[in-house]
């Protein structure tokens, strides 16, 4: 059969960008992963081959600088990038959502000064709603701008930013006084500006620091500190307050697609470590993959790994054709992230003692794994997302 994973109907161009991935990973990811990875090393030589590729402009229309594919294909490229090593992916996630987010809903103004220098990454973005206090309850956040002229003032603390320090703008979701009753109808996207670094990085903004991890390392995670910071009112996406839930969700929706796609990048990656060391290391005369106990093991890891990914390219699909896709993107983060935590436990068990080894690739997975449950909204969240949705199709007539 062929390699897991396959992707049925991709155009030419498709299939050109995927093989061009698939050589950089496996010749400039695979091979200084683990060493950038054990020493928290931003991996910029690595994130320099992706601005040439074009990556960071694969979302962008053409008319402004980028390459105008498609969400499925973004989400084949980051189950590329994920297999080779997930802390790349999430260099490039963020930047994706925010290009995704001003593509969509930024003024002409806006599209024409940001995008053309996110296609080639000059500018990076970065994404913010999550808060010291809150985390899935996005109506409830705290962080306020309030109206001072011609512009706003804001105040208050964002937590688990990915690409806090190394990026140089910030999609950030804050509270304004729209009047509205409902809370979420209270909250505004900005597009903040800023250097990229540590410490108090503009006037009234500050980034304190990187956030030492469990796994996800190399690339920088912070909180980001707001305290009188000033802002245009032609930094509000769109120039429409009040509509940043609304738009923060949009990207929210894309971004779980991404998330599934990088639990297969890493699922497959835990296949392959454990089905090529299954078949290389002997117990009672016969490799290990012979005995049905471990054989059964690499069908089921087999399998879930098709399935995740069938699901992701699905929902990808459904989004790329215009169609709602929030049940459909929540079922594929859901069972996508956790067939990865499954897929990479049951390969660390295959690599038995050495599995607990950092000399071995699984056991860097098994740090990363875990992360993917979380992030973009828990696995609690995703049911609660699919339930409503298809209690909304299938609401009873009795």
């Amino acid at each position: 059969m062929a390699r897991l994973a396959q992707t049925a109907g991709l155009t030419d161009v498709q299939s050109e960008i995927l093989a061009t991935v698939r050589s950089f990973v496996d010749k400039e990811v695979i091979p200084h992963a683990q060493e950038l990875e054990h020493s928290d090393t931003y991996p910029t030589d690595i994130v320099e081959g992706m601005k040439e590729m074009g990556l960071f402009g694969i979302t962008i229309p053409e008319e402004y600088g980028g390459l105008g594919e498609s969400l499925l294909t973004y989400a084949l490229v980051v189950e590329e990038i994920a297999r080779g090593w997930m802390s790349v992916s999430g260099v490039i996630n963020t930047h994706f959502i925010v290009a995704h987010m001003i593509t969509r809903h930024g003024t002409e103004a806006q599209k024409q000064h940001f995008l053309p220098r996110m296609a080639t990454g000059e500018v990076r973005g970065s994404f913010s709603m999550s808060e010291p206090d809150l985390g899935s309850d996005v109506a409830a956040i705290k962080t306020k701008a309030r109206r001072d002229g011609d512009g706003y003032v804001i105040d208050g603390s964002k937590m688990w930013l990915t690409n806090g320090g190394s990026s140089n703008l910030i999609a950030l979701l804050v509270r304004t006084d729209e009047g509205a009753e409902k809370a979420h109808q209270n909250l505004t996207t900005f597009l903040v500006e800023k250097p990229e670094g540590f410490g108090e990085v503009a006037p009234g903004l500050t980034i304190p620091g990187k956030i030492d991890k469990m796994g996800y390392k190399g690339v920088d995670t912070t909180e980001a500190v707001f305290d009188g910071y000033r802002i245009g009112s032609d930094m509000v996406l769109g120039e429409a307050p009040g509509k940043g839930f609304a738009y923060m969700m949009d990207g929210v929706e894309v971004g779980r697609v991404n998330v599934a796609a990088r639990a297969c990048g890493i699922a497959i990656r835990a296949f392959e470590l454990a089905v090529e060391y299954a078949q290389q290391r002997k117990t009672f005369g016969k490799a290990i993959a012979e005995h049905q106990a471990v054989a059964f093991k690499l069908a089921e890891m087999a399998t879930k790994v098709e399935a995740a990914h069938l699901m992701m390219v699905n929902a990808a699909r459904l989004k790329d054709s215009g169609e709602r896709n929030d049940v459909e993107a929540g079922m594929a983060k859901l069972i996508a992230s956790e067939y990865c935590a499954e897929v990479t436990q049951d390969a660390f068990r295959i690599h038995g003692g050495y599995g607990y080894s950092k000399e071995y690739e699984i056991e860097r997975l098994m740090r990363e794994a875990p992360f993917l449950l979380i992030g973009e909204g828990t696995s609690e969240i995703q049911k609660t997302i699919i339930s409503r949705g298809l209690l909304r199709e299938y609401k009873s007539r009795s």
